[in-house]
């Protein structure tokens, strides 16, 4: 669990979805070399996201420490898609990465989905990210499949991770 004085969990706040778009381009540019069209997708989905957010059955987390955003965690619990509940922009500032905020972040997730009667949690991320993957893995998601895209400036083996609840 975190313990550190001025940290705290909570929903959104003015600004926040700023930090998430520039925390996870920066990220996946610095480490992985992802061009303009990740950021864009990033920015163009997650305002889709919080325009039809419904709080009984969607979640966004922020972690902030004394002020400063120290990453994020959303569910989309979009009713159409048949896959079940989709955990999405899971990202962990680099000060606070090994603190076990990566690990509340997930699970104030899925209990979120537990609380709201979601029957599976599913995420696509790609091979390499393994310390986000052993959070997933240690949770009990499974990787169900692999498959190389070419995508964002480059070629990726996206991974489709799942949870049943």
């Amino acid at each position: 669990m975190v313990r550190m004085d001025g940290l705290t969990i909570g929903g959104y706040f003015p600004g926040s979805l700023g930090y998430v778009v520039q925390a996870h381009a920066l990220y996946y540019h610095e480490h992985w070399g992802f061009d303009v069209s990740f950021e864009s997708q990033v920015s163009r989905e997650l305002g889709e996201f919080m325009g039809r957010y419904d709080c009984r059955r969607d979640g966004f987390w922020t972690a902030r420490f004394n002020g400063t955003f120290a990453g994020s965690i959303a569910i989309d619990g979009n009713p159409e898609n048949p896959d079940g509940a989709r955990l999405r922009w899971f990202i962990v500032a680099s000060e606070f990465r090994g603190k076990g905020l990566g690990s509340a972040l997930i699970s104030e997730s899925v209990s979120f989905c537990r609380e709201t009667g979601q029957k599976r949690i599913f995420l696509w991320t790609f091979r390499g990210l393994n310390a986000a993957q052993g959070l997933y893995e240690k949770i009990g998601f499974t990787l169900e499949r692999e498959t190389a895209v070419e995508q964002w400036g480059g070629t990726i083996v996206e991974q489709k991770y799942e949870l049943k609840l």
